[in-house]
């Protein structure tokens, strides 16, 4: 069966998280605290390869848990629907409805361990948990076990009664124990109370306080049972079959990164220890994979591996043949190690992209150690005192390159914040990891990095954001959804993944110019777009505006945008005395050799200390301004002068106005002025402005060495 999509409710944070589509590889973003394990954990609980208890202190949401506790069987915490492929024939004969209908089947799981499952697309067939019956049932059973024992045997036909006591006795035990191995069907059900009817003979029903107990049992049996039973001829045994069929879900959140020295004894004991705490057990499934993965086996590395006194404990001298023997198996052991690393070698290079690594495994008594070199660096080292990266896409590779083909064929894994230990590029590595993992297994991962994100398959991402009543929510809408603007959240990633993506398709082949800040960006990506419409300028390449900041920062971006045979970008700096300081240190520093590419506003607006929205006519930035704040006693057009820096008059105008402006008014600002004179068009400009802007573009796109 397929998972297609699922929704968690009442679950620690998430009241109603909305539906979430699943695809082959699903990223869910958001930043912390979002609630996006929130969403991990109670899919794995589904149906948990291994662990995954339900654990009320923790998975209760605490707004709910006395109500929560009281009646667990009432709350639902996770529902997963699933395409159930060739399942589906048998399913439809089973519950009566046609195959298209029984295509598609809903699971759901309630706090107190039990499922029921329905038919999104035929109305009215919703079946019960089978497990149910078993867990009414048992309780029952354990129930009527202590009313019969503590029953006492009466007159002569005390020891018949004993007897017929010892026998319903072991009988209800032995069904109580087999309902811990598997579900009970109707049928079975049914075939137990008839069981328990003939125990007891017609003639002595009246009499047997045993029977009464017994007839008690029954009566409960057949009113939980009836549920079922009324189902379509065959439903009874559908729960069972969709429940089998579900996917194991797989949650990481540990990955196990392997140490460079391995004491093979203390591998061998934890391999088969199930007490182990989660990072120690984290660390025993890498190794065991590791050597599962390279064909050897730890006890028979050690074992190759001891000399004579080792393995006797004495301290006779061996003789000839003895350490003839040793010797060989010294040999064979070191033959193996040679084997194993270099497969290791020549399959870890089709992953890893971020070096030409080679693995070399050693062996020393009862010590297992991994060594590292590349082609940069040809000395060996401990794989311990590599790179974390290294280490963990290594431990990463392993376990689920080797896993996905074993215990967990066809699994859904459930990945939590992978990959933080890597760099950049190696995170993009493990993105396209993830793709040709997904042959095997539906992967869902949480992450909060824009290299975890396909920029060229945003569709398959979901935003992990806290709503206003405090809840985690996902939706694949990755705008902006929170009610403040400001706080973009899961947004900002996806935006950094795409400008990432932008970056290196656009950057080679255009002509970035150097700004301050990102409202700069915003005014001159406006006025460059209404002159190129007009036909004023006709610049070659593409017009790119990086934002810097300071002088040290212009001075890095200008060399991380500067093509190798390209002379320095330009820069538009403002003419406020940071502008001024900004375009003095890079013309005695960077810039020395060209002063000229170092552009100031003052020159285009007509006044000192200007800025880039100086560039504006003060009547069409006051419009934006009383646009934007519209609840003010005086406008900003009526006290805005000519001459001055704009931005300082919205300040001082918002002060008498008590207008409290918030971090990065500007950008905002400049957002909103952008649009205005797009949509308004380069006729809403005079010609002296026109004019002014058309001699600052011809100076940023002259060509002069």
């Amino acid at each position: 069966m397929r998972l297609i999509r699922f929704l968690v409710t009442n679950f620690r944070s998430v009241e109603n998280s909305g539906w979430v589509d699943v695809d082959n590889v699903t990223a869910l973003i958001g930043v912390n605290e979002s609630g996006k394990t929130n969403l991990l954990v109670p899919l794995w609980k589904l149906n948990p390869a291994t662990g995954g208890e339900i654990e009320p202190a923790s998975d209760y949401p605490k707004k709910h848990f006395g109500a929560i506790r009281q009646a667990p069987q009432n709350y639902c915490f996770i529902t997963a629907e699933f395409e159930t492929g060739p399942l589906a024939s048998e399913l439809s004969h089973k519950v009566g409805i046609n195959p298209e209908e029984a295509a598609l089947v809903s699971v759901k799981r309630y706090f107190n361990g039990e499922y029921s499952i329905s038919f999104p697309r035929s109305e009215g067939i919703t079946v019960a948990d089978a497990s149910d019956v078993n867990s009414e049932v048992k309780k029952l059973i354990v129930a009527a076990t202590k009313s019969i024992t503590d029953l006492a045997p009466t007159g002569q036909e005390g020891g018949q009664e004993d007897e017929l006591r010892g026998t319903v006795l072991a009988k209800l035990n032995v069904v109580h124990d087999s309902l811990a191995e598997r579900r009970l069907s109707a049928g079975e059900a049914s075939e137990f109370k008839q069981e328990l009817q003939f125990l007891i003979q017609e003639p002595d029903r009246r009499s047997s306080a045993v029977y009464g107990r017994v007839a008690e049992l029954l009566d409960a049996i057949e009113l939980i049972t009836s549920e079922v039973t009324s189902l379509p001829k065959g439903a009874a045994d559908v729960m069972i079959t969709v429940l089998e069929a579900l996917p194991k879900f797989v949650y990481y959140s540990e990955f196990g990164n392997l140490d460079s020295e391995i004491y093979l004894p203390h591998v061998v004991q934890n391999l088969k220890r199930t007490d182990l705490g989660s990072k120690e057990a984290a660390k025993a499934r890498t190794l065991r994979v590791l050597f599962k993965f390279v064909g050897l086996e730890p006890g028979e590395i050690l074992e190759l591996g001891q000399d004579l006194r080792d393995s006797r404990n004495n301290e006779r001298e061996p003789t000839p043949e003895e350490i003839s023997e040793i010797a060989l198996k010294k040999r064979e052991r070191s033959i193996l190690l040679q084997s194993a690393g270099a497969v290791l070698t020549e399959k870890f290079r089709n992953w890893w992209k971020q070096g030409d690594y080679k693995f070399r495994f050693e062996a020393d008594g009862s010590h297992f150690r991994i060594w590292v070199s590349d082609d940069r660096r040809p000395e060996e080292v401990e794989l311990e005192s590599r790179s974390t990266g290294l280490q963990w896409f290594l431990s990463f590779y392993l376990v689920f390159l080797v896993e996905s083909e074993g215990e967990h064929q066809s699994a859904v894994l459930l990945l939590d914040e992978p990959g933080l230990s890597l760099h950049p590029l190696a995170q993009r590595n493990l993105s396209a990891f993830f793709d040709n993992l997904a042959n095997f297994n539906r992967i869902l991962y949480t992450t909060h990095s824009p290299f975890l994100i396909d920029a060229e398959h945003l569709g398959r991402a979901r935003k992990v954001y806290v709503s206003e009543n405090g809840t985690t929510k996902a939706t694949p809408d990755l705008r902006h959804v929170e009610k403040d603007p400001r706080q973009t959240g899961a947004a900002y990633v996806v935006h950094s993944a795409l400008n990432l993506n932008i970056a290196e398709s656009l950057l080679p082949g255009c002509q970035p110019v150097i700004v301050q800040g990102s409202s700069d960006q915003y005014y001159l990506s406006a006025i460059k777009t209404l002159l190129i419409g007009a036909g004023k300028i006709t610049p070659k390449r593409e017009l790119v505006f990086a934002p810097s900041g300071g002088s040290k920062t212009a001075e890095v971006v200008a060399g991380i945008v500067t093509g190798r045979d390209e002379p320095l970008p330009k820069m538009i700096l403002s003419g406020s005395e940071t502008g001024k300081r900004t375009a003095e240190e890079l013309k005695s520093g960077l810039y020395q050799v060209a002063p000229e590419r170092v552009l100031s506003t003052d020159a285009y607006a007509g006044f000192a200390g200007s800025e880039v929205e100086d560039l504006l006519p003060v009547s069409f930035f006051a419009q934006v301004i009383d646009r934007w704040e519209r609840n003010t006693e005086i406008p900003f057009a009526d006290v805005v002068v000519a001459g001055k820096p704009l931005a300082g008059q919205v300040e001082g105008w918002a002060k008498t106005q008590g207008v409290t402006l918030r971090d990065g008014w500007k950008v905002e600002v400049a957002k909103r002025t952008k649009d205005l004179a797009l949509k308004k068009g380069i006729s809403a400009f005079d010609h002296a402005t026109v004019a002014r802007w058309t001699k600052l573009f011809q100076e940023l796109i002259a060509v002069r060495s």
